[in-house]
């Protein structure tokens, strides 16, 4: 029986991943701050009798890493799969976020996965074998106003993603980023509510988000592609996953940096067209966007 460790898995992607793989007849140890809130988790658990068990960890801290992963390799040897999901988002400008809501950020979704990896890579080393699936996001290839700081965490992890992926592939251990693009979670619906800023990127941002969530992308379809790349032998590096996905970046890739920052720069009615033209998304729509 093959084994999986994913972390974030309270809710959206990191919940349906962990299901996904149970289903699949994995072993899975579902790891999340508060297992206590888990009910609803526990229930379906129960009712299709999957062999996934619950376990406490906090990736900002190394002693809770340490203490859920320690004795998981101790008893198996190894872990042949590791989906770093654990992800945390601030929305504003980079003027009124402070210096702590950038590092609240770059502690889940950078440091958070690097504790991950070096707790399991050592066995997998060993082993030569293993797969580790980082969940970056469109956001590691695009920055735009008010998603800086969570696109900042999301480049670093692409980064780091690419230099361990050059360094274990001779070990048989396969590295892939996987790159949702909006998807219907709680984290996309809490940045379609624009929060009141001096600047206008948050309103527009929020109006795209809930213009998008209006026909929603299912978490499970990320859930399904992140077990598809464990189960495959033919490894790639980086799955853009969500139909918006690859076409925000090829939008991006068609652009020069100057263009890029013109566009965003734009006022509001040139930016909402250029939605508008591109995706057919009427980002504009008052009801959708709702200000703080």
């Amino acid at each position: 029986m093959k084994t999986a460790l994913i972390t974030g898995t309270s809710n959206g992607i990191g919940l349906e991943t962990a299901l996904s793989f149970g289903r699949a007849g994995y072993k899975v140890f579902a790891t999340m701050r508060y297992p206590k809130m888990a009910h609803h988790f526990r229930d379906i658990i129960s009712k299709e009798s999957l062999d996934i068990t619950i376990h406490k960890m906090d990736v900002d801290s190394s002693d809770s890493v340490k203490k859920c992963i320690k004795p998981i390799l101790e008893d198996l040897g190894t872990l042949d799969v590791l989906v770093n999901n654990a992800g945390v988002e601030r929305h504003g400008s980079v003027e009124e976020l402070t210096v702590s809501d950038f590092r609240t950020v770059m502690e889940t979704n950078y440091f958070g996965v690097l504790r991950c990896i070096k707790s399991v890579l050592p066995e997998m080393r060993k082993n030569k074998n293993g797969s580790i699936i980082n969940i970056s996001s469109v956001a590691g290839h695009i920055s735009n106003s008010p998603l800086g700081a969570y696109a900042a965490s999301k480049f670093a992890l692409e980064a780091v993603s690419e230099a361990l992926a050059q360094e274990v592939k001779p070990f048989n251990i396969h590295v892939s980023i996987v790159e949702p693009g909006i998807i219907d979670t709680q984290m996309a619906n809490n940045i379609s509510i624009a929060a009141g800023s001096i600047y206008p990127h948050s309103k527009r941002l929020g109006g795209l988000f809930a213009a998008s969530l209006k026909t929603p992308t299912s978490p499970t379809l990320v859930a399904n592609k992140i077990l598809e790349i464990a189960n495959s032998k033919n490894w790639k590096l980086r799955h853009p996953v969500g139909p918006d996905a690859q076409p925000f970046l090829d939008w991006r890739a068609s652009m020069t940096d100057e263009e890029w920052i013109d566009w965003n720069a734009a006022n509001d009615e040139n930016w909402y067209a250029a939605v508008e033209n591109t995706f057919g998304l009427n980002a504009r729509n008052k009801e959708l966007s709702i200000e703080l």
